[in-house]
């Protein structure tokens, strides 16, 4: 779903990066770190942010090129699944974020159901690994990212918004709120409910 010219631009910071981490040739080095500044360029001219920005964040990022790895928490109570209000742009997601280094992805997934709604819950199932630049998510973004959507069932806690969520609730699957699209498509809300519907299905992944 991604444009083109995005596909183009991470390919090339995934080509400098990889060739960074290994080159040894000054010369190599030099090629490689013109990849970067083109990716940079190519990104800026089809987005809001800058190249020197891009730069920066591209720079960040060591060894061998990988997607990024997302993880969201499904969470139903009586046939109604948990949503968060994100403070960045007032609208609503599944609970979740990056999974950290040193934790395992069901630790991750529980460590932000916890932190963005408040809720403990206990990781079940994957329903789903969906890759981001094939879903309609907007805006397309820099970097290519994995989803993983876990089944969580709730064993303790309260509602309780965070620095990163300012509500927290259950919604209906024909009374959705405004949803955070970058986070999370209808599309990908109405699957998690037939899985509801349907515990045998198995995990989805494109």
């Amino acid at each position: 779903m991604d444009p083109q010219w995005l596909t183009w631009a991470k390919r090339l910071q995934a080509i400098s990066q990889t060739g960074l981490t290994y080159a040894k040739d000054p010369f190599d080095r030099e090629r490689y770190q013109e990849v970067r500044q083109i990716a940079a360029e190519i990104t800026a001219g089809g987005s809001n942010e800058s190249v020197e920005r891009l730069l920066e964040l591209f720079g960040r990022q060591e060894g061998y090129a990988t997607p990024k790895v997302d993880v969201r928490g499904v969470v139903f109570s009586h046939d109604k699944i948990l949503l968060v209000k994100e403070r960045i742009d007032d609208a609503w997601t599944l609970p979740g974020g990056w999974a950290d280094i040193g934790q395992s992805p069901k630790e991750c997934v529980v460590r932000e159901v916890m932190e963005e709604s408040g809720y403990v819950v206990r990781a079940l199932k994957l329903l789903a690994v969906y890759d981001r630049e094939k879903h309609p998510h907007h805006p397309p973004l820099p970097f290519h990212i994995y989803k993983h959507f876990f089944l969580c069932e709730i064993v303790g806690g309260e509602a309780r918004c965070s620095s990163e969520t300012s509500a927290v609730d259950f919604f209906s699957e024909t009374d959705l709120p405004p949803l955070s699209i970058t986070r999370i498509t209808p599309e990908q809300i109405h699957r998690m409910f037939e899985h509801y519907r349907n515990p045998a299905l198995p995990c989805d992944f494109d």
